[in-house]
């Protein structure tokens, strides 16, 4: 008995040598945190718009002659047309009485004409011949041989004669000034009645019809006859934050997505409005579709614009942290956490671009700022 004791004692400090030892030796097990890897990858900068579908231009079709009712129209809504295509006709019933009433005038005006020139050419003859007998008078006269009642009678014929002249020379000239008159008045009848026909300026998409048989077309009407969307070029008019507009290019390539499709349009940035909006801080850019594709305007549209596009080393979004000195990562290296500061570029589709700070291949905590910090030892737990 005495003996097996003894064994116990002898055995005992070496088992308890040895519990101490392992206990040393086996790291201590940090918290289970996800982490990711830095890798190189493409990613796709891009500015998400929205606005309406205008038209790019849009001709308005006013009436050109005041007063006449509208008798026939020939284009409907929809309806593509060509640059002077009719679109519908006006009574030309009164103008063609003016016309024919011009026409007569223009009749009388030749007739006076004519009358006026003959009339000059028997005055020219009558002033002749007075003035031959009155020269004749002159020298018989001086001779003794007429009497001066002769004299004066042969020199009244001679005034009387060069002032009937005179007569047919301011007949005809007024004569020939209303027929100036009349021929301006038949020109401008013309034009009205051309004018009846309402044709198209421009062509394109008859987007809006306001003509109504039998209404009276009016110059000063509230609204066109017509609206024409030129050349069926429809685009979108979009808002974009003020802080996006240094990013943006005219030529950039926009997708675009009316409201109810199924497939994006292909555009670009045709236009970007240099005001910004003071009370929304919004600004305007305008896209044109490419191929001008049927999209009624109006309509409401979205607009990716991408503003960049690189194969660099990348970043969840997740995995970085923003404070006051900049953006930041927590790196993991043999199970222990550091802070590490970056430069960021491009950001899209959840990852980030990053210029300096990480490495390809670099582990860093999928989740940083949850609940480790600068230091810490974690058992990272890989994400695909």
């Amino acid at each position: 008995m005495s003996l097996l004791v003894a064994g116990l004692v002898a055995v005992s400090p070496q088992a308890q040598a040895q519990v101490p030892a392992a206990a040393q030796t086996a790291p201590a097990a940090g918290p289970s945190v996800t982490v990711t890897k830095a890798k190189i990858s493409e990613i796709v900068q891009s500015v998400l718009v929205s606005g309406s579908m205008i038209a790019r231009d849009q001709v308005m079709v006013q009436p050109e002659v005041d007063g006449l009712s509208i008798v026939d129209i020939l284009a409907e809504e929809g309806d593509r047309v060509a640059a002077g295509q009719v679109l519908a006709r006006l009574s030309r019933t009164t103008l063609e009485v003016q016309k024919t009433q011009n026409d007569a005038q223009i009749a009388r005006a030749d007739a006076g004409i004519a009358q006026a020139t003959a009339q000059i050419a028997e005055a020219q003859a009558n002033l002749v011949a007075a003035d031959n007998n009155f020269d004749r008078t002159k020298a018989l006269r001086s001779s003794g041989n007429v009497s001066n009642e002769t004299y004066d009678q042969r020199d009244a014929i001679a005034r009387a004669a060069a002032a009937k002249l005179n007569s047919a020379k301011q007949a005809l000239a007024i004569a020939t000034a209303d027929r100036a008159l009349a021929t301006a008045q038949g020109r401008d009848i013309e034009v009205r009645l051309a004018r009846t026909e309402i044709r198209a300026p421009k062509g394109g998409i008859v987007s809006r019809r306001n003509a109504r048989l039998g209404a009276t077309a009016a110059l000063a009407a509230a609204e066109p006859l017509f609206r024409i969307i030129e050349d069926g070029a429809v685009e979108l008019e979009a808002e974009v934050a003020e802080v996006e507009l240094p990013g943006l290019k005219l030529g950039q390539p926009v997708a675009v997505t009316p409201a109810g499709a199924t497939q994006a349009l292909a555009g670009t940035i045709r236009l970007i409005a240099p005001e910004v909006d003071k009370a929304s801080r919004l600004g305007r850019v305008r896209v044109s579709l490419t191929g001008n594709p049927p999209v009624a305007i109006g309509s409401f549209a979205r607009g990716m614009i991408e503003t960049g596009r690189k194969t660099v080393v990348t970043l969840p979004l997740s995995a970085i942290t923003y404070g006051r000195s900049g953006a930041t990562v927590q790196s993991v290296s043999e199970g222990k956490v550091t802070t590490k500061s970056v430069q960021l570029g491009l950001a899209g589709d959840g990852r980030a671009e990053i210029v300096s700070g990480i490495s390809e291949g670099e582990t860093v905590v999928a989740r940083a700022g949850t609940f480790v910090r600068d230091g810490d030892v974690i058992t990272p737990v890989a994400t695909n």
